[in-house]
């Protein structure tokens, strides 16, 4: 059985790697990095790739898949499949992005995902993401110091701010980053020059803001951890420290990482869990070794995916939005996330085989159902299941404030998810 080792360790990593990751782009990177320290190594998409065992990965954006070809394996052996996604709900740049009103310089920015857009009010924003030139190439870009805020509007010139805060994502939303107007020096010519980049060689962008404040254990004795992104960079990090340590044994399955971009925007693109991504790097795998069509579906038919994202823990000041007899917890190990109407594709038999890893683990579980009069969101999961036809199981860790500019979970789930996945992996 393959494990983590525990100690705090292991959410101080998930910290840096939260740090490191402002962006999807720079989240694949710092996978990649880890990857790479494990012994994997890069391939091109447009490359022939190696039959030999070992371990591989490919980045695509904001996406990255990494497998392990163990010693022995057929081209019909099953998969086991971690996928989580690397972006999170936030502020992105338009493409004329320089405005301002009244003196002051504002950024034009379109909301990302499911925004509770209060939480973004009164931050000291970075800006970080790519920058795309005229030649081809593109350059990460990472302004990691208080360059934008949204301000909030003074209570004294909104009395009854407390009685009912209304934001329009137009007109309340534009952040400020200094005085002057639009027509001074504009953000793109500013963002070209910090990256040691010729402004006019500047053709595209995918610039997006986050916030600065860094991850911190909290609570009396530290059993918390809050953090930005931990949806679902908490699920990306479990899954690629899984897949590392799964690496270190000997799988009977090939173990695979997919880390899918635009997943809080309904997954439907090249890099998304909608597009063709995975199963073309599941196809070429089975080819390269010798495989035929023959060989791919009984691979597929015996495969297993777990679908890890970010769930709600019981909220203290609102326990009656969630259901009486599901009750997460922070550090209560990862749950099982559940729903007839497969908004999750969690059923009974993906239960049982995930209870089981983590029994294998030596960890807890625990299952989330959403209370029958509130909506149910939903994850890669679903989509993963009916573009592949593979089994799927959704699991997560208990936060609080999902989608804020800043999240809370336990400071022990990330290495009991983690463990729960080399487990699952690792069989």
């Amino acid at each position: 059985m393959s494990t983590v080792v525990f100690d705090r360790s292991l959410t101080d990593d998930l910290m840096a790697f939260v740090s490191a990751s402002p962006s999807p782009y720079h989240a694949v990177r710092a996978a990649a990095g880890r990857l790479e320290r494990a012994g994997f190594t890069a391939v091109e998409e447009t490359a022939p790739w190696p039959s030999l065992p070992g371990g591989h990965y490919l980045i695509r954006g904001g996406a990255l898949i990494a497998w392990f070809i163990p010693e022995g394996a057929e081209a019909s052996t099953p998969f086991r499949i971690t996928g989580a996604h690397t972006d999170s709900p936030n502020l992105r740049v338009k493409p004329h992005p320089d405005a301002g009103r009244a003196g002051w310089k504002q950024v034009a920015v379109e909301i990302y995902g499911g925004v509770p857009r209060n939480t973004w009010l009164d931050r000291d924003l970075g800006l970080a993401g790519r920058i795309s030139l005229l030649d081809g190439t593109s350059t990460l870009v990472d302004i990691d110091r208080p360059l934008l805020r949204v301000p909030q509007l003074a209570v004294h010139l909104h009395r009854d701010v407390n009685q009912g805060l209304v934001l329009d994502p137009q007109q309340h939303m534009t952040p400020i980053w200094g005085l002057g107007g639009p027509d001074d020096e504009g953000l793109i010519a500013y963002v070209a020059k910090e990256a040691g980049v010729d402004p006019d060689a500047v053709a595209g962008w995918d610039l997006m803001t986050y916030d600065l404040q860094p991850p911190a254990y909290i609570g009396r004795d530290g059993e918390l951890m809050a953090a930005p992104r931990l949806d679902d960079l908490l699920g990306a990090h479990s899954a690629v420290m899984g897949m590392i340590a799964a690496s270190q044994g000997a799988p009977s399955h090939i173990p695979v990482l997919a880390l899918f971009d635009h997943e809080e925007v309904g997954s439907e693109s090249d890099t998304g869990a909608g597009g063709p991504l995975l199963g073309n790097v599941l196809d070429r795998l089975i080819a390269v070794r010798g495989g035929n069509a023959e060989d791919r579906l009984r691979a597929l038919a015996a495969t297993v995916c777990v679908s890890i994202d970010v769930g709600h823990a019981v909220h203290p000041n609102y326990v009656e939005k969630h259901e009486p007899g599901h009750h997460p917890m922070p550090n209560g190990g990862p749950m099982l996330k559940v729903n007839v109407n497969q908004r999750y594709a969690t059923d009974g038999a993906g239960r049982a085989a995930f209870v089981a890893a983590c029994q294998r683990a030596g960890v807890p579980s625990q299952v989330f159902v959403s209370n029958n009069a509130m909506p149910c969101g939903t994850t890669i999961g679903p989509i993963t299941a009916a573009r592949l036809g593979i089994h799927v199981i959704d699991v997560g860790v208990a936060i609080l404030s999902m989608h804020s500019a800043r999240e809370l979970c336990g400071s022990d789930d990330p290495y009991l998810l983690a463990a729960a996945l080399a487990a699952f992996q690792g069989e």
